[in-house]
């Protein structure tokens, strides 16, 4: 895949999409790198008796993902400067069918000046929006 160019980018370009595959062993291996071990991510059980639906993905495991799908198209050709998003629902991940996130990457915004590309990243489960206002700031050299 070719890098791209900042001076060939428009506001509304669809950049990048791709469709990210969760399973239990994903959570288990983020937890293990992020210390983030609260057995919502791991057992039913406890996500159940806390009124949750079952086990859910890291919040931070979801936006690093759908962050990848901006990086890897954007490959050496930029920096990110800065990546924002909110939580606005969780990803459930069942033990047998995990859990399909998509995502959609488009050119938000452009700034000549400064060659800076807003990248709105769309990140949907299950036909709902589970990151808000999911931005990354890109820098061009």
């Amino acid at each position: 895949m070719t890098s791209p160019a900042f001076e060939n980018l428009t506001v509304g370009d669809v950049v990048a999409e791709d469709e990210l595959d969760f399973s239990r062993d994903n959570l288990v291996r983020y937890a293990g790198a992020s210390g983030d071990f609260n057995p919502i991510h791991y057992r039913d059980d406890v996500a159940q008796s806390v009124g949750l639906p079952g086990v859910l993905a890291h919040g931070m495991l979801t936006m690093g993902a759908a962050g990848s799908v901006a990086t890897n198209w954007l490959g050496a050709s930029a920096w990110v400067k800065d990546y924002q998003s909110r939580f606005t629902r969780p990803v459930p991940v069942d033990a047998a069918e995990g859990a399909k996130v998509t995502v959609t990457a488009t050119v938000g915004a452009l700034d000549a000046d400064a060659r800076t590309a807003r990248i709105d990243l769309k990140v949907v489960f299950d036909g709902s929006t589970v990151l808000g206002k999911a931005q990354l700031l890109a820098a061009f050299a």
